[in-house]
């Protein structure tokens, strides 16, 4: 009787473990819990759901990978964008805290107008608790290991961008062999003495990000600054488009702090820019136009919390890329996990390559190489 009771139970836990290797895989795993991410993902997906909307300030490179993408994944999240430049929105989200109305959730643009005006004014809330995706939790999926932080808690605004820049400098492919320049030294040799063109550089723009890199670089400093704008009888315009006219036309051999070349280049125009790394002194690291902020007193925190994680995602990321190509490919991502095809060579970081992070409160420090640069303008800065 017992050797059949035990024949009986041995039998029953052969056809047990037959019946787990032959059941379909989902069907196996539906048997085990959740892992706790994803049981606190799918609680705040319905959470914002429930929510019902999500309003974001954005510059408007942006719009398109919310409106048409992140909508469609998310369909009961009713996306209100808002667009414009960082002064611009800065102030309509101040104007209305003032009137006591908390509108915003997040906030999407460059790095300086969170830092300068919505960190002061001590109105964000930290990133880190808005994080509950493994792949943007995973700090070996971002560039040097790590997340990176516009503020000096590295707390409130994260950057997703960081983009290579060497120096802002176009030159006309008529007139200058790039392969002659192997230094930003090399500018200052007497051959270039006037066919250099500039905005001003006493007005905040991408040039400023420039003249950081060049006052804090190791190699460059405040010499290299101020010899620069001295030695070089450099011509100062108001008008982006006077700058790309002229160093088209060959008036010029050199310009610094132009916008829109890459659309110059689209057109045929004999413009260039050097890339990543191929100067000396390497080029520098920043966010032009790639940092996420988080309001306290959100209206609506879970819709904010899935947009954050999915912006940061592969897919976020790479779906941004997919639109930033259609710009240029102007920007690069700190992703270290997703291609990067589609990111301008001018645009991309390159692995070896000498790069300089421009550490966010660096730009407190930017009236002071600005009066730097003003003393050294012959006319200080009167410019044509």
């Amino acid at each position: 009787m017992a050797t059949a009771i035990i024949v009986r139970f041995a039998l029953i836990a052969s056809f047990l473990s037959i019946l787990s290797v032959s059941l379909p895989q989902p069907l196996v795993l539906a048997a085990e819990p959740k892992a706790a991410w994803q049981a606190d993902w799918d609680k705040t997906v319905k959470a914002a759901e429930e929510e019902r909307e999500l309003v974001i300030y954005m510059t408007q490179a942006f719009e398109p990978v919310f409106r048409e993408t992140f909508q469609k994944k998310y369909p009961r999240i009713k996306v209100t964008l808002v667009t414009g430049r960082g002064p611009e929105l800065s102030q309509r989200v101040m104007s209305e805290r003032r009137a006591g109305k908390y509108i915003t959730d997040l906030y999407i643009s460059g790095n300086i107008t969170p830092l300068t005006v919505f960190h002061r004014a001590k109105i964000l809330e930290p990133i880190k608790p808005l994080l509950l995706l493994p792949e943007v939790v995973d700090l070996s999926s971002w560039y040097e290991g790590k997340h990176h932080y516009d503020d000096p808690e590295n707390r409130y605004i994260f950057v997703f961008e960081g983009t290579p820049r060497s120096g802002e400098i176009t030159y006309n492919t008529k007139l200058v062999n790039p392969s002659e320049i192997k230094s930003y030294w090399d500018l200052l040799n007497p051959k270039w003495k006037g066919k250099i063109v500039s905005v001003d550089p006493l007005v905040a723009g991408p040039i400023s990000a420039a003249q950081i890199f060049f006052y804090k670089h190791p190699d460059l400093g405040p010499e290299y600054l101020r010899r620069l704008y001295a030695e070089t009888d450099m011509v100062i315009v108001r008008s982006n488009e006077q700058l790309l006219d002229w160093l088209s036309a060959g008036k010029y051999a050199f310009g610094i702090g132009a916008r829109q070349v890459d659309t110059a280049m689209t057109q045929g125009l004999p413009l260039n820019q050097f890339l990543p790394g191929s100067l000396k002194e390497g080029s520098s690291v920043t966010a032009y136009n790639g940092t996420l902020s988080f309001f306290n007193r959100a209206p609506h925190p879970n819709a904010a919390k899935v947009a954050a994680n999915w912006l940061l995602s592969r897919e976020g990321q790479t779906t941004w890329l997919d639109y930033n190509q259609k710009t240029g490919g102007l920007y690069d991502s700190l992703r270290e996990d997703i291609s990067k095809e589609k990111v301008s060579e001018r645009a991309r970081r390159v692995k070896g390559a000498k790069f300089l992070w421009l550490n966010p409160e660096w730009i407190e420090e930017l009236d002071k190489i600005r009066d730097l640069i003003k003393k050294s303008l012959p006319d200080g800065g009167k410019g044509k």
